[in-house]
């Protein structure tokens, strides 16, 4: 069995994107060299690594355990790299950080900025992604930093608090949901997510963490939400609820920044969901590189 650094990295593009081509172009690799390589792995363990299909490739329970061990060592060489770039100025250094909808749009944008400025040799990949998604990644090695909601279980994972970042629904003051909501104080102002189900929606694409994670809860309770047309962004979210269109989720911030107070009404969801906060997760805070723990310490601070 003889792998090397290249046969590893290719295996976790592959793993990742879900097919060979995929994975060969994200490893500047030729598709029969990618696919002699894999046949070699596969040869040499005298086990099948992947699973084919007309859908792409899927690790078997094999490469899965080949995965994990091929994640570890990109992550050690990535740490070693990372160490050494203290001693030269030359070492360029990358950090992988995952974030919900809310956190991309609404936290990260100002804290990264300052960051970025002052540590001119590192680079940050950023994407958005669901938190279970998230939470996976970070266990898994293929991700050094998640933020994600509380609602997940991340218990394999050691968390810091990040941001409160509870949800509301927003719609047109002349909207009929906000004529029944009552004028109550706390609580008792809000309404509950079923009792909302009957609506239009004004969504997010349906990339958005958050569109699927509101999608979630509706399945959850044997509805759907009915979605009358999808937008990439939250002030175009509610630009379009001021116009009676129907009404949308979004987070506070979000809405509370981008909303006219006097053209729309934020109204607090009642269900435990919607009181959400956000944390930050780390498979093991001590052994992260030290330009990563900056990072941690950086997005608490800010």
């Amino acid at each position: 069995m003889r792998f090397d650094l290249i046969d590893l990295k290719l295996f976790v593009h592959i793993a990742e994107s879900g097919s060979i081509t995929a994975g060969a172009k994200l490893a500047h690799l030729s598709l029969p060299s990618a696919s002699a390589r894999v046949h070699g792995m596969e040869e040499g363990l005298n086990l099948a690594l992947l699973e084919r299909g007309r859908r792409g490739a899927e690790p078997t329970e094999a490469g899965r355990a080949l995965l994990h061990h091929a994640r570890a060592i990109a992550r050690q060489l990535d740490d070693m790299r990372a160490d050494l770039a203290q001693f030269g100025s030359g070492l360029k250094r990358q950090v992988r950080l995952l974030c919900n909808t809310s956190a991309m749009t609404e936290f990260l944008p100002e804290a990264l900025a300052g960051f970025l400025a002052g540590h001119p040799q590192l680079s940050i990949d950023l994407e958005e992604r669901l938190s279970r998604d998230i939470v996976r990644a970070v266990t898994d090695g293929a991700a050094d930093i998640g933020i994600v909601t509380d609602a997940v279980d991340s218990a394999a994972l050691q968390t810091l608090p990040f941001r409160d970042d509870p949800l509301v629904l927003v719609m047109a003051r002349k909207h009929p949901l906000a004529q029944r909501i009552g004028k109550g104080r706390g609580k008792r102002r809000g309404v509950l997510f079923a009792d909302t189900l009957d609506q239009d929606f004004i969504g997010l694409a349906g990339d958005s963490a958050l569109q699927q994670y509101a999608a979630e809860q509706a399945s959850r309770l044997g509805r759907e939400m009915h979605c009358k047309i999808r937008l990439r962004s939250f002030e175009a979210v509610c630009r379009m609820v001021a116009s009676g269109a129907g009404v949308a989720i979004l987070p506070e911030a979000a809405a509370r920044r981008s909303a006219d107070p006097e053209a729309l009404r934020v109204v607090a969801l009642n269900d435990d969901w919607a009181d959400r906060k956000l944390l930050i997760c780390v498979r093991d805070h001590a052994a992260l590189p030290l330009h990563v723990r900056e990072l941690v310490a950086a997005l608490r601070r800010t």
